[in-house]
């Protein structure tokens, strides 16, 4: 087993239990975002960043916390359940927030590719920086605690010193009369 994984029959269980979650958000969110809408009429793409943001700010505060609210809590159970997934006890802080925080980009991106071809789907640049900024949250606020909680719980303390291994050969030999290696 490689080190630094949870190991054991529970991490076998928050492995997969990690997995199914997320497929199961992943169709969720595929499903509310990638339905056809029965609308009237349909508003023109938002490839300006930030301005449906201000438009939300310009209708009041309510209804922008609302807007804005749901940008970001659409995609934030990826920040959680993509490290669970992985199941890695011992990753950095840094590098786990971009790994999660760029997979989170990613599907938003691919969420908003495949808008483009639903009828009354419209395709707001908006919505990918508040799902990326909402997996980055989410990400922040649980994983490193749980993962602190859960490298105590184990008993393990600080993370395990790597020993180095001899090779399996021994030493090289050297030529005496050279004293070089072969």
């Amino acid at each position: 087993m490689q080190q630094g994984f949870i190991g054991g029959n529970a991490a076998l269980r928050v492995r997969v239990a990690g997995g199914v979650l997320l497929v199961a958000h992943l169709a969720f969110v595929a499903w509310f975002t990638l339905r056809p809408l029965d609308v009237p009429w349909v508003v023109p793409a938002n490839l300006h960043p930030l301005a449906g943001i201000r438009a939300d700010l310009a209708l009041g505060w309510q209804e922008a916390a609302r807007r804005i609210g749901e940008g970001l809590a659409l995609l934030a159970p990826l920040g959680i359940l993509i490290p669970m997934a992985h199941g890695r006890l011992w990753a950095s802080t840094l590098g786990s927030l971009i790994r999660t925080s760029a997979a989170g980009a990613l599907i938003s991106l691919g969420i908003a590719l495949l808008q483009t071809g639903v009828p009354g789907q419209v395709v707001d640049i908006d919505s990918l920086l508040l799902n990326t900024a909402g997996v980055a949250l989410a990400h922040l606020a649980v994983v490193p605690a749980a993962r602190h909680w859960l490298r105590r719980g184990a008993g393990r303390g600080p993370r395990p010193a790597v020993r180095q291994e001899e090779p399996a050969q021994g030493r090289t030999p050297t030529i005496p009369r050279v004293g070089i290696a072969p």
